[in-house]
């Protein structure tokens, strides 16, 4: 019997799972903040408590593991994994892999091991892989690196916008009476000054305002997530053109709050269906609709040079989310 260990690790949590190679969960754990550029000891620390955690209720240790995957926020360039090869060495595994958490995000929400994976939550990146295997990051290095957008950005355009209204740059917007309610003021300028005087941040769940606004048809709200999807798009567009993938078919795998969940009316994935049907006119936008360690999953099984049947696919989808998996006796 094969065993394949997946591990998805962000800045809020850690989830691991062990499986057979019939796509049988047997095991999972879970732990704390799995991102080395937020606290190396402490991502080191949760990423050994998840996948020990996972193997103790699979009864399986470590060298009876085929292949372990790990997709990790904050594998984006030599310099990271630098510091994360030793971590994950010192983990145990005798075959480990590490990537982004784009590429196992990328590769859960598709049957192909190529396409491309956007997300757009709190931030935003963009990766992907193409049938030689080959893979590439656009964007994730936040706004002054090339990137716009993503919860953490979008909370200030609307605040901006709402200031912009107010002294006359911009037409009026439904977004004034949204945010004022939301942060308690009676008007702009009473916010404006408090906001200035105090230097406050704007809360990151503003963002949701936007979707609001936009769905009674408020030009400034959807004109801001029409310009989301534009910078998405240009992103997976320029995954496709460098990774010469313009002529195949492939998924755009969508993850993340803002498009898996926000965006009912289709004011972001409209334009950034658009710009990438430009460059690969035969790729197809999809939504990820299972959590992202199961991809990390299917990763492990493919690097062992398993090939994945629709009976692990279908078997593993029913799984729900990390939280509803049952243990398999």
């Amino acid at each position: 019997m094969a065993y394949y260990v997946g591990i998805d690790a962000g800045g809020s949590k850690t989830h691991a799972l062990v499986t057979d190679e019939h796509g049988h969960v047997l095991g999972k754990g879970q732990s704390g903040n799995g991102n080395h550029q937020i606290d190396a000891a402490e991502a080191a620390r949760h990423l050994t408590e998840a996948a020990a955690e996972a193997l103790q209720q699979a009864g399986i240790h470590h060298a009876d593991v085929a292949h372990a995957y790990f997709g990790l926020a904050g594998a984006d360039r030599e310099t990271d994994f630098r510091i994360l090869r030793p971590i994950v060495s010192a983990i145990g595994f005798p075959r480990f892999s590490i990537a982004c958490d784009t590429i196992i995000g990328l590769r859960a929400g598709t049957d192909r091991s190529y396409g491309i994976s956007v997300i757009c939550g709190t931030g935003t990146n963009c990766a992907g892989r193409n049938k030689k295997g080959e893979q590439l990051q656009v964007g994730g290095f936040t706004y002054m690196y090339g990137d716009f957008g993503g919860g953490g950005a979008l909370n200030e355009e609307v605040f901006r916008s709402v200031i912009r209204a107010w002294d006359g740059r911009e037409q009026p917007t439904l977004l004034t009476g949204l945010l004022l309610a939301r942060l308690g003021y009676t008007s702009v300028e009473d916010m404006f000054n408090d906001y200035l005087d105090h230097n406050k941040r704007v809360p990151v769940d503003v963002t949701k305002l936007l979707f609001t606004a936009a769905a009674e048809g408020d030009a400034m709200a959807i004109e801001i997530l029409n310009r989301q999807g534009v910078e998405l798009g240009k992103s997976a567009a320029a995954a496709a053109k460098r990774l010469g993938m313009g002529e195949d078919t492939f998924d755009v795998v969508l993850t993340g709050s803002l498009v898996t969940r926000g965006d009912t009316g289709g004011w972001i994935r409209g334009p950034l269906e658009r710009i990438v049907h430009e460059v690969a006119p035969h790729a197809r936008i999809v939504t990820l609709t299972v959590d992202p360690v199961f991809g990390a999953i299917w990763a492990a099984m493919e690097e062992y040079g398993l090939t994945i049947s629709t009976d692990v696919y279908e078997r593993m989808r029913a799984l729900g989310t990390f939280d509803d998996i049952q243990i398999q006796e």
